[in-house]
């Protein structure tokens, strides 16, 4: 009988006995005979073939009983196993023993353990095999006692991941310097701190037919709608893919529009900010192995929002939030402007700096265009080899790489200086732009926008932005319309859209709504 053949799945809800066939599995697993040992031989044939999976014979109560624990090493807290499972097992006192075996009875047993020999703060009883498979895989420990129909799962799980450290991708200047880790249960208390909150509701999930991975639906049941709850549960549900190596995996699967260039799942590494769409009736979604959540629906705002801005007085967080808009027109923008300008509308330009482009780029063989797409391009490459690299190197490879290539394309008079200040300047727009997510897909459109200008010059520009404006306004997240609350207009929305309102304005609850 192999894994995954038909009857293997009978075989391990039941808890069956198993036909006795050859196995390269665990020694120990196949010294134990009788009830026990047809549940040690399932087990040990679904992952007893892994040299790191541990079988673990034993007797309870000083000899009265056999028992047996599985787990995998490296997973578990050995410390735990021994001094919290083994050692108070095997020194426990018999307990109302059968008049006809002289064994202690099963039910008063399992009772006595859990309440009085084992200490581990979280175990419960499960029947199924297959489940007690995935309990051991996911670093758990699973106690077998001859003669008992369900087994114990012991919480012996090992926490093997960073500390909690500052978001690298999301730096503030005022509030909370913590993010979220790898690991799933020390995500959500940092949720669970920011939000005392009994309606604070989790909905646990296992994703993935191979990993396994687990995952948490997030949300405050009073102030999210049921319909985007059910709807959020139900795309995750119907996810259909072997592996969740990333939340990412997730975020492409429940998307509305999987062929849009813009991101209609929000991911950070803050746990206030996802605090923050929590209290505004969104829901988060946390995975494991993955530190960033995803909240659901969002706008086009919600990307360009920072936590600085509500940290920070309404005036000045409302100022910077105006200079991140502006930069957000300038990275998708500036080239395509200098593209239509220097090519197609000259009169647009005044006299003197015309005057000053065009000496500039006198001796350039290259029209704007293809001048732009090629500094685009090497800003591009400098910018993902400066990531890819070592952190030390990347940084200086990404500062002197720009400075030499520029200086050494315009001496050689490949690009005119001008082209290097408008790359310059688009670069470090892209950069202000406040998730990463929004800032990739301006600089995806800026390469459409800039063959538009060399095609048609500011037409060009004008149909590329209507044909964006018209895909925003028709493209939704769960629900949600993403251009809101510009279209459809919503007059509430306002107090929070280009500029930020004291807080007094905004104390009102958005019940049943997003922010924006």
């Amino acid at each position: 009988m192999t894994w995954g053949k038909k009857g293997r799945g009978s075989d391990l809800k039941d808890g069956g006995s198993g036909t006795q066939s050859e196995s390269s599995g665990n020694d120990e697993a196949k010294s134990v005979t009788g009830v026990l040992g047809d549940k040690l031989h399932i087990l040990n044939e679904a992952i007893g073939h892994n040299p790191d999976v541990v079988f673990r014979s034993f007797l309870l109560e000083k000899g009265s009983r056999n028992a047996a624990i599985v787990y995998i090493d490296g997973l578990v807290d050995m410390a735990a196993i021994q001094e919290q499972v083994i050692k108070p097992l095997m020194q426990a006192e018999k307990v109302m023993a059968d008049p006809e075996s002289g064994l202690p009875l099963l039910d008063p047993l399992k009772e006595y353990f859990m309440k009085t020999v084992i200490s581990l703060g979280h175990l419960k009883m499960e029947t199924r095999l297959d489940a007690c498979i995935s309990e051991i895989l996911s670093g758990n420990c699973v106690l077998l006692i001859d003669g008992a129909n369900d087994m114990m799962v012991l919480n012996t799980s090992k926490p093997n991941g960073r500390s909690i450290d500052e978001p690298v991708t999301e730096a503030v200047i005022r509030g909370p310097h913590e993010g979220f880790v790898e690991i799933l249960h020390q995500n959500i208390p940092l949720l669970r701190r920011r939000i005392k909150d009994p309606n604070l509701t989790i909905i646990p999930y296992k994703t993935g037919r191979r990993s396994q991975t687990n995952v948490a639906v997030i949300y405050i049941k009073d102030l999210c709608e049921n319909q985007l709850v059910d709807e959020v549960r139900r795309r995750i549900e119907a996810m259909d893919i072997d592996d969740v190596l990333e939340s990412g995996y997730i975020e492409q699967m429940i998307e509305d529009n999987y062929l849009s260039f813009f991101p209609q799942v929000q991911s950070t590494e803050r746990p206030d900010r996802a605090a923050s769409a929590l209290l505004e009736g969104r829901v988060a979604i946390l995975t494991d192995g993955s530190p960033k959540a995803l909240i659901v629906p969002v706008t086009f705002q919600t990307f360009v929002t920072a936590p600085d801005d509500y940290y920070d007085r309404w005036l000045a967080g409302s100022l910077i939030r105006l200079l991140r808009y502006l930069a957000v027109f300038m990275a998708l923008f500036l080239p395509s402007i200098y593209i239509a300008m220097i090519s197609y509308n000259h009169g647009l330009i005044p006299t003197k700096l015309a005057i000053s482009i065009a000496s500039g780029r006198e001796g350039v063989p290259f029209p704007s265009l293809i001048e732009a797409l090629m500094m685009e391009m090497t800003i591009e490459i400098l910018r993902e080899a400066g990531i890819r690299l070592p952190k030390p190197i990347g940084q200086a490879v990404g500062i002197v790489g720009g400075l030499v290539i520029g200086q050494a394309a315009v001496q050689a008079g490949i690009v005119s200086p001008i082209m290097v200040i408008v790359v310059s300047l688009t670069a470090m727009c892209s950069f202000a732009i406040a998730q990463y997510e929004m800032g990739l897909t301006i600089r995806t459109l800026r390469f459409f926008s800039m063959m538009s200008a060399g095609i048609f010059g500011i037409y060009g520009i004008i149909l590329f932005v209507i044909i964006i404006t018209v895909h925003a306004v028709k493209l939704q997240s769960f629900g949600v319309p993403y251009t809101s609350p510009i279209g459809p207009y919503r007059l509430r929305g306002w107090k929070d859209l280009f500029v930020r309102l004291p807080l007094p304005f905004l104390k009102q609850h958005k019940q049943k709504e997003p922010r924006g």
